[in-house]
């Protein structure tokens, strides 16, 4: 038999008054909205694994609300199990998730490509360290994006932690792609020394006698930064960005999405170095060469790199289609999943790219550079690759490390009360 009104207001008054309402700016020490939320406990194995009810936007705290998504939000207590199958739940992190760990494998097949062209050195040879690095930095950016949103609701803390390692895998991707434009698409680009002991020897007009000076004029406006500050600044830039997005999680909250944005534009510049110089130069490939023809593309992939980018970054400041129908794309269709398919569109033609330039130099070994022959560029190093890798993410691990124990500084004692509570009304629904 249905309720009438006053039978509803009056069970209403009851619950109210059975649980002490949840202050949901607990962790937003400048708002003093109260209300109401459904009562789960915060662990990571909870008595019963069936998931809670989702909420709107105003029954969580304020800090894991997105802008323009009203509904759809896990409440920051979940289960690791909870959080694990809410991957298969219609949530609004459902499609932040699954647009980042399904490209993994699509990545993966084309990444495969260029160890079966014909004359390629075995998997493991030093001239696919850079290769490796690559897929690394990418492997990690999708892994890390992915599983920060679908983890993100075990605690606020935990929140915060995920997205940290977030930045920091973009910041150590930046730094994967710059090793494979040094190796693969540099300026003197094919000028190096296979690991199975071959050289990419270059063949130098009898007639001209040698110059010590020839790698100047193979690139004489930016010889000293290929040849020594590319790397360390590409490195630099990666550290710069990371305490930058970090600390939009703590200060600058309101252009939080502007200056995360912008603040990888610069890393882009800067690793895009060497494929501006080729883009702006005659190719290092002789045009009737087999070389030439896969090199060809790169201005093509590289053009659609920098429009998928440009397209994901204005998904990502304007909140373009939520912000024109706040509640219509909570859980499907809302920026930020266009701004996840925009970037892995961009990664997927930047791939493209580095596999023709690694495509242009298994087929020509012996390269000719018109005019100039410049000497050899030294090849990859398990120090020059990996090495610098290592130092990196060392670093970026210390940073994430300074910004997780200042966010459990800040928000662990306010869970901590959060516990006691769902903890308290967890016992009462489980018995």
């Amino acid at each position: 038999m249905a309720m009438t009104t006053k039978e509803q207001v009056l069970l209403r008054t009851e619950k109210v008054e059975r649980f002490q309402p949840l202050n949901r700016d607990l962790l937003e020490p400048t708002n003093h909205q109260t209300v109401h939320h459904s009562p789960h406990s915060i662990m990571f194995f909870n008595c019963g694994q069936s998931l809670p009810p989702l909420l709107r936007h105003t029954d969580v705290p304020v800090r894991i609300t997105e802008s323009f998504i009203l509904s759809g939000y896990r409440f920051p207590n979940y289960s690791l199990i909870q959080c694990l199958l809410s991957a298969f739940r219609p949530t609004n992190e459902t499609g932040n998730f699954w647009t980042h760990f399904l490209p993994v494998f699509i990545f993966a097949f084309y990444f495969l490509e260029p160890f079966g062209l014909e004359g390629a050195p075995p998997t493991g040879d030093p001239f696919f360290y850079p290769l490796w690095n690559y897929f690394t930095g990418v492997l990690c950016l999708l892994m890390a994006s992915s599983m920060a949103h679908l983890l993100n609701s075990m605690s606020v803390v935990i929140r915060e932690v995920c997205f940290f390692v977030d930045y920091g895998t973009i910041s150590a991707y930046t730094v994967g792609s710059s090793l494979a434009y040094y190796y693969y698409i540099h300026p003197r680009a094919g000028i190096l020394e296979l690991g199975d002991g071959r050289h990419n020897n270059t063949q130098q007009d009898p007639s001209s006698p040698p110059s010590s000076s020839s790698s100047s004029l193979a690139m004489p406006e930016f010889s000293v930064f290929f040849e020594t500050l590319y790397i360390p600044s590409s490195c630099l830039v990666a550290i710069i960005c990371v305490l930058a997005c970090c600390n939009t999680r703590q200060r600058w909250r309101t252009y939080r999405y502007v200056i995360r944005t912008l603040v990888f534009l610069l890393p882009f510049l800067v690793a895009s170095t060497p494929i501006f110089y080729r883009l702006l130069h005659s190719s290092p490939y002789l045009p009737t060469s087999s070389s030439f023809s896969s090199s060809a593309s790169m201005a093509q992939f590289f053009c659609r790199h920098c429009f998928w980018l440009v397209v994901s970054a204005l998904f990502n400041i304007s909140k373009i289609p939520e912000r024109l129908s706040p509640g219509s794309f909570d859980i499907w269709g809302h920026s930020h999943q266009w701004f996840h398919v925009c970037t892995f569109l961009s990664i997927l033609d930047e791939l493209h790219m580095i596999n023709g330039e690694v495509r242009a130099i298994l087929l020509h070994p012996a390269l000719v550079v018109p005019p100039a022959i410049p000497p050899h560029l030294p090849g990859p190093t398990l120090a020059s690759t990996y090495g610098v890798m290592l130092v990196l993410q060392a670093s970026i691990a210390s940073i994430i490390a300074w910004f997780s124990w200042c966010a459990n500084s800040i928000y662990k004692p306010q869970g901590d009360q959060l516990e006691k509570e769902f903890l308290a009304k967890r016992h009462l629904k489980c018995h």
